[in-house]
């Protein structure tokens, strides 16, 4: 009865909407303990604390597929189906961006595709840092853009199968949304207007560009604001630097043991071989004793015939 969807739910893609998870994954979350002792008689208003809760987001990891809570609660919500209002709340919290995350990955998994782009792309300007486990039970990071742009252009993600997308140049074409803008054509613009301006005289030029730099830098360097903002930068620079060197040293150690596993198995498969054949040499020289064998003792049994015979003949002779 607990895993049952509610009877006021709807049907999503044409199926029932725990049925966009896989069997397995759907059955594996059933026996977990999360579900069990965490996910139990959970409302669309308890569901909002336990996704407060939330520190990573993923798929299954390990040997035996063990669901992630990420995963628990999205089957959660796939079961009792909140309402849009609820879900567009989710993606629109700003305090919490693993309540953001869940809601963008449940309305990929059951909204329209107008919904998806109409929701989803806002949110291309978070850039901040999720962290997500892997399927070896390893923490990654990723940002929040990214894991977007994956739910928009990926097959499958957090190891579930995403319906499909229709393409974002249908829904323009039938005016159904605007052409897309990227916050970075402000930017663009920006230069290419001072590209326009009328040209200055050289001289004036450099005395004015020498001024302004000077200005600029009495100004930023008189700025606490920006020293603070230049502090950051350096310090999400030095963290960046820290983390690409972790996860470039845990990919060669991955690397490391992958070259020693496959070692081991060749050396493992190569005495196998050697056993083998040592085995299959053995036989064959049993045989080959007892193919001689056979012979001789063949031998011997024509040579005993033969002087029976020849006895046989000589008593008979004797005899007439």
């Amino acid at each position: 009865m607990a895993n049952r969807t509610v009877k006021e739910a709807k049907n999503v893609h044409g199926t029932n909407p725990q049925y966009l998870i896989e069997k397995i994954i759907r059955s594996r979350i059933y026996d977990s303990k999360y579900w069990k002792e965490q996910c139990f008689a959970l409302t669309a208003e308890l569901l909002v604390d336990k996704a407060m809760e939330l520190r990573y987001i993923g798929g299954v990891y390990g040997g035996n597929i063990k669901p992630t809570q990420f995963l628990c609660l999205t089957l959660k919500m796939l079961q009792i189906q909140p309402e849009k209002d609820i879900v567009v709340e989710f993606i629109k919290n700003e305090e919490f961006k693993y309540v953001r995350a869940l809601g963008a990955f449940y309305l990929r998994l059951t909204g329209s595709s107008l919904d998806c782009y109409k929701y989803l792309e806002p949110l291309y300007i978070d850039n901040r840092k999720l962290r997500r486990q892997n399927r070896l039970g390893h923490f990654e990071i990723v940002y929040m853009d990214e894991f977007i742009d994956e739910l928009l252009r990926s097959d499958r993600v957090c190891d579930i199968i995403l319906p499909r997308l229709q393409k974002r140049a249908v829904h323009e074409e039938n005016n159904e949304l605007e052409p897309k803008v990227s916050p970075l054509d402000e930017d663009l613009d920006e230069d290419v207007i001072s590209d326009e301006e009328p040209p200055v005289p050289e001289q004036e030029a450099k005395q004015s560009s020498r001024k302004s730099r000077k200005e600029r830098s009495k100004s930023l360097s008189s700025s606490p604001e920006r020293r603070e903002a230049v502090t950051t930068s350096q310090n999400r620079s030095r963290d960046y630097d820290g983390e690409y060197q972790r996860d470039r040293d845990r990919r060669e150690r991955e690397r490391n043991r992958e070259r020693d596993y496959d070692r081991r198995d060749r050396d493992r498969y190569e005495d196998r071989e050697r056993d083998r054949d040592r085995r299959r040499d053995d036989y064959d020289r049993r045989d080959d004793y007892d193919r001689r064998d056979d012979y001789d003792r063949r031998d011997d049994y024509d040579r005993r015939d033969r002087n029976r015979h020849d006895r046989d003949r000589d008593r008979r002779d004797r005899r007439y």
